[in-house]
């Protein structure tokens, strides 16, 4: 969809407006967190270092699209606390084109929320901005004093997290199509309100504590007039020297880096982050506000990588649970060396090339026909074999980046950031179709997105060659 105004409508597209709210967003929290802008500019340094002196790399970013997102990309995270809450912020996050994709169940990891990923799904809406934000829901009912969870869903119901203009915009857009670029911008405005945030509690000190007693992150979610965003994350390409350069701007980073090991070829997402920052709050009172601090927002960076197959995904999984497993930092003599250094042995197992990984269906990839190829169409025919064009360099392959999340590195660094070793054990394990129930919509299988970005960019690929079929041994 093309960035600009659509003039015969007089709408603007949802990618100007998704730009619009993310320059927005991220002007707002670097003024809330101003460490958040020390790590874009370190993040930037060492994008362009890394750019710089990898040609190879700084081609293939080129060729899928990439290069240019890399600086406007960010992923930001907030939680809400009601069904009604998650089904107008679908409807919010559809203003700006992008749609529920992904469920995720913390649960498992002793977090109380399950979780989606709101962003664009088209390639082309990719390309322009990748904006994406990592939704969670709360899970009253894994709240097992049943008096604080009664009381707790009775502050959420009171509440009111949209402005009633930000609703009528929305309408506006899902009755006319669009909005123009005077509404795109009002629309911004009102909906970055929802993301703002806000210094006063709801509740008292008192009501705080049993809330927080049960999870911080139930207060996290109970206690304010809003979902204030909880981080704002840009992408890097090197993330082992973000993290060891952190210390020099005066961030300290979590002792990991969550997700796979560093490799010569990236695989899905690597996040790390500082730590969340103690944060000034008043509490309400009969006899007025009673001081006190909350800790909920913090900085966050992404390294993103090839998506993975089913296959590869469960390769992944096996790999980094046998890890978890055995090796808990923060465990009594455990050390982030240790972790590290056995993480990079299990996976070992996983192959470490691109052509390894599309040979044995472990990871997708995007097909191009290359000049040579078209060429050669033209004089001849061509095998038809997708493995001997590949060979003969008529046809070729790139790494389709991951876009979505991981649910282990989700709930580490929330437990990282909640300032927290804190495990718990919910009885109540999955409930994707209460989650859909409250979105109001199915939620979209990242696979499939992959799956069929793949087989397109084959399809055409076969066009161009003049080919009516292709035999597809290594396509998963």
């Amino acid at each position: 969809m093309n960035v600009g105004i659509s003039i015969m409508a007089g709408f603007v597209s949802t990618d100007r407006i998704r730009s619009l709210f993310t320059e927005a967003m991220s002007q707002m929290y670097r003024a809330e967190v101003p460490q958040y802008g020390t790590l874009l500019e370190l993040v930037s340094d060492v994008n362009a270092e890394v750019l710089a002196k990898d040609n190879a790399l700084r081609e293939r970013l080129t060729r899928a699209g990439e290069l240019e997102r890399i600086d406007v990309e960010r992923h930001g995270a907030i939680r809400l606390g009601t069904p009604e809450e998650l089904f107008t912020i679908r409807r919010l996050f559809a203003v700006m084109g992008m749609q529920s994709v992904g469920y995720y169940d913390l649960s498992v990891a002793g977090v109380p929320v399950h979780s989606t990923c709101f962003r664009p799904v088209d390639q082309a809406a990719l390309s322009v901005n990748p904006f994406r934000v990592f939704t969670s829901l709360l899970r009253l009912e894994l709240i097992e004093d049943e008096a604080l969870r009664a009381e707790a869903a009775d502050i959420l119901a009171k509440r009111r997290i949209y402005t009633e203009r930000a609703i009528q915009l929305i309408e506006r857009h899902e009755e006319a199509g669009g909005l123009t670029e005077t509404e795109a911008q009002e629309f911004v405005a009102e909906a970055l309100e929802t993301f703002r945030w806000h210094g006063e509690a709801t509740v008292t000190a008192e009501i705080y504590k049993r809330l927080h007693d049960a999870h911080r992150l139930i207060a996290d979610v109970v206690s304010f007039k809003g979902p204030h965003i909880n981080h704002l994350t840009p992408r890097t390409l090197d993330i082992d020297a973000v993290q060891a350069r952190m210390p020099e701007r005066g961030i300290t980073p979590k002792a990991v880096i969550e997700g796979p090991p560093r490799r010569d070829c990236d695989i899905l997402l690597r996040q790390t982050s500082f730590k969340a920052l103690e944060e000034a709050i008043a509490f309400a009172g009969e006899t007025g506000a009673t001081k006190g601090t909350h800790t909920a927002r913090f900085g966050e960076i992404e390294q993103r990588g090839v998506a993975l197959t089913a296959k590869g995904r469960a390769l992944y999984d096996r790999l980094l649970a046998s890890v978890r497993g055995e090796v808990q930092v923060g465990a009594a003599g455990a050390k982030a060396g240790d972790y590290d250094s056995e993480l990079a042995e299990r996976f070992r197992e996983l192959p470490d090339s691109w052509a390894a990984l599309r040979a044995e269906q472990l990871a997708f990839f995007h097909y191009s026909a290359t000049p040579k190829g078209v060429a050669a169409a033209v004089d001849g025919a061509l095998p038809d074999d997708a493995e001997a064009l590949i060979e003969m360099g008529y046809l070729t392959f790139d790494p389709i980046v991951y876009e979505d999340f991981l649910p282990v590195s989700a709930a580490g660094i929330f437990q990282s950031n909640l300032g927290t070793d804190q495990q718990q054990n919910y009885a109540t394990r999955s409930n994707r179709s209460a989650f859909e129930e409250a979105l109001g919509a199915t939620v979209t299988d990242e696979l499939d997105l992959y799956a069929e970005r793949q087989a397109r960019s084959l399809e055409a690929a076969i066009d161009l060659l003049g080919l009516s079929s292709l035999r597809l041994s290594n396509v998963a």
